[in-house]
């Protein structure tokens, strides 16, 4: 089974989400958007970030790899945005999956310690030599940027959460909290309103989530070669870097033939096409 075509096919789909996502993101706030200043190109390379120069000159432009945090979206757009970005994640760590299958790697060679070399900070007080520290946020040329590095997209899914004695575990919002009081000593505490649909959310994580998806779907034989090398030294107590039901997805099945219901989504069909190249991919040994 060559799922060459299929990889391809579901990767097109995706980098055309992303880029609906990303456009979605930039739309919510106009002065506080995570993307604002950037443009989302889509191309048959993929989804790329591009930052323009901020208009002040004091703030250096994001460096290559580096994307904006400080944004806000509203509660109804972060779920939205949430909803669909999550199926993307399981679809497109399956098909890196399914690309790294026949890859082979070397072994990874051990890391030697690097010996930590001493602060001079010490030595030049105890000399009489005044030591300046530079800010934490500041950069080579003195310029802060409130920029940060894309994480690396995971590899796995996140794990299920367990249910102790066959229940789910219950929370309390804050607005509906049990509060304390005695009477005649204490007054009751305010609480919080419940939560809005305009409520602001910061979008910092969605930010970074988009980012990771977007540099992964650009790079997917990267991101194949760095599955393989962790099968390479995969750890046994780690059974399979995959959910047997896809996290995000309502489609459990794929099956072009049949007609799905409304609520199936074009993301859902994406995803279950996934998860099956992906259990084809680890359940079928590699005889080349």
């Amino acid at each position: 089974m060559d799922g060459t075509a299929a990889i391809e096919a579901n990767r097109a789909a995706l980098i055309r989400i992303v880029a609906m996502l990303v456009e979605m993101a930039g739309l919510a706030a106009p002065s506080t958007s995570p993307l604002m200043g950037e443009v989302a190109t889509q191309s048959r390379e993929g989804v790329t970030l591009r930052s323009q120069p901020p208009p002040d000159a004091s703030r250096r432009p994001p460096h290559k790899g580096e994307v904006e945090l400080s944004a806000t979206l509203p509660r109804v757009l972060w779920r939205a945005i949430l909803a669909l970005l999550r199926p993307a994640e399981s679809a497109a760590r399956r098909l890196i999956i399914a690309a790294a299958k026949g890859l082979t790697v070397p072994p990874p060679r051990p890391r030697q310690p690097k010996p930590r070399a001493k602060p001079i900070e010490p030595l030049l007080r105890r000399l009489g030599i005044a030591v300046m520290m530079a800010p934490a946020n500041a950069t080579r040329d003195g310029i802060s940027s409130p920029a940060k590095r894309i994480p690396a997209f995971p590899l796995f899914d996140p794990p299920r959460r367990l249910a102790l004695y066959g229940e789910r575990r219950r929370t309390v919002p804050p607005h509906a909290a049990p509060r304390i009081v005695v009477p005649g000593v204490t007054e009751p505490a305010p609480l919080p309103p419940p939560p809005s649909s305009d409520d602001l959310i910061s979008a910092t994580r969605l930010t970074q989530r988009l980012a990771a998806l977007a540099a992964a779907l650009d790079d997917l034989p990267g991101q194949a070669r760095r599955f393989a090398r962790w099968q390479a030294r995969r750890d046994a107590r780690r059974l399979s870097p995959i959910r047997r039901v896809p996290p995000g997805g309502r489609l459990y099945r794929y099956d072009p033939s049949i007609t799905h219901p409304p609520n199936i989504r074009e993301i859902d069909e994406i995803l279950a096409h996934a998860h099956s190249l992906a259990l084809h991919a680890l359940e079928t040994p590699d005889t080349s």
